[in-house]
């Protein structure tokens, strides 16, 4: 396939995150753009501000000239009884998922890909940020809206590509990887899979897409499961071991080992290990696609994180409020532990937002168990994205196994308020992959207004 023989694109999905840096790719090379969308958001008025037309119906007949159309792009959360799909697919328009495009996308580039359950959107923003401090970035497709440039795009002249390799239903299988760094092999998606081990197989096989085995970096604890590849983490048969970790004034300070010599003096804003273990696999995947160590050193620096990423808004010294992405038990552990580690002597609340029902019921007890660590625990109902309510599992169902007398389920802003204390020692935090993010702005505001 030739992406220069098509000349209008339409988008069926296009203001999810990985759909939208995709569509400005296509925007930034001059391609004619439209899209789908049910929400109007800051995602697409962004693009309609670089010339998308999009609109917020599920109607063809709306599109101008869509006649014109000769390639459509598509998310798989859009179901094939959208009409928009149907239409398109009755005019036999080429359609193609996000994955199969971008695999023709980074064929065009030296492609640096990130997989994992865990740490994908962190490890590839932070290698997307050191390749664009060294001018070494092409183009780079971001899981989360990077907090440097304030975008999930980034574009430069030079020869990589940077890429989030998505395991959901194989998806990562269409793209053309040169370098894979795997963060994570954690169960998920089991209503794919069924199985952790199906899911460690298609890792497996997406490993084997590379030719060259010194291109594969793997994160310690998955290390075992492969064979001649690198890996990192605190470990000393690891071929990057992260060393000496302290923390001061809130930032990680490191040094680490690579080929039997010590680097000193790092320095890492994100908190949690697991960042930096996201950190580590960035470095080492930049040290082998010839990036110079104390480059390195000065990118990761001024690196300043993924929005929805331990996404600090409120930082008074008494009082806390955190906005984070996690959404998997292994997930929300983590963050609890990075809490914990950068604030100590605080009391931990969560409010947590479950995702998917088929997810919450794949992982309740754990849910349950993690949740019960925090000093407070409010819970929103089960944000569905793409599916049906199953029966038995609810919110409710969750909090009954929570072992924790602080809990309550909330449904508003307005039922959090009147349960916290803002002159408490206390790190609020927000949790959730679904529309918990839109309670961001008004927490802000009564934070800011009542501390």
């Amino acid at each position: 396939m030739e992406l220069k023989e098509f000349k209008k694109i339409h988008f069926i999905g296009i203001g999810g995150i990985g759909m939208s840096a995709i569509a400005h790719y296509f925007l930034s090379n001059n391609y004619n753009i439209s899209g789908y969308d049910k929400v109007k958001s800051e995602i697409t008025l962004k693009l309609e501000s670089k010339g998308a037309e999009i609109f917020y119906l599920d109607d063809p007949n709306l599109l101008v000239d869509n006649d014109k159309v000769d390639l459509v792009i598509y998310t798989p959360a859009i179901a094939n009884s959208n009409l928009q799909y149907q239409y398109f697919h009755k005019k036999r328009i080429p359609l193609l998922k996000r994955a199969e495009i971008l695999g023709e996308i980074t064929s065009l580039y030296n492609t640096i890909a990130v997989a994992g359950t865990h740490g994908k959107t962190t490890t590839s923003s932070i290698i997307s940020h050191i390749l664009r401090e060294n001018k070494k970035d092409g183009v780079s497709f971001i899981g989360g809206i990077t907090s440097n440039y304030n975008s999930n795009y980034l574009k430069g002249n030079g020869d990589f590509s940077v890429v989030e390799a998505d395991e959901y239903d194989h998806s990562f299988m269409k793209l053309k990887p040169d370098t894979i760094v795997l963060t994570s092999v954690d169960a998920d998606h089991l209503d794919i899979y069924k199985s952790k081990e199906s899911l460690i197989d298609s890792f497996k096989e997406f490993t084997s897409l590379i030719a060259q085995k010194d291109k594969l970096i793997v994160e310690e604890s998955i290390n075992e499961l492969f064979i001649n590849n690198l890996s990192y983490g605190f470990g000393d048969n690891n071929d990057l071991q992260i060393l000496n970790l302290q923390v001061k004034d809130e930032k990680f300070q490191f040094d680490f080992k690579y080929k039997s010599e010590i680097h000193s003096n790092f320095k890492f804003k994100m908190p949690g290990k697991y960042n930096l273990l996201n950190a580590g696999g960035a470095i080492l995947a930049c040290l082998i696609n010839g990036i110079n160590i104390e480059n390195i050193k000065k990118s990761l620096q001024s690196y300043l994180g993924v929005k929805r990423r331990f996404d600090i808004h409120i930082n008074l010294p008494k009082f806390k409020y955190i906005d984070d992405y996690a959404h998997h038990p292994t997930e929300i552990k983590a963050l609890l532990e990075a809490a914990q580690s950068f604030y100590p002597e605080k009391q931990i609340i969560a409010v947590f937002q479950p995702h998917l029902f088929s997810r919450t019921k794949d992982f309740m007890d754990d849910f349950a168990a993690v949740l019960s660590k925090f000093n407070k625990i409010f819970l929103l109902p089960i944000y569905p994205a793409r599916e049906t309510p199953i029966e038995g599992i609810s919110s409710s169902t969750l909090i009954k196994k929570i072992a924790n007398r602080n809990k309550k389920l909330i449904n508003s802003p307005q039922d959090l308020f009147s349960n916290i204390d803002l002159k408490s020692d206390s790190v609020l935090i927000t949790i959730g992959a679904g529309d918990i993010d839109k309670w961001v702005v008004e927490i802000n505001n009564y934070i800011s207004l009542n501390v």
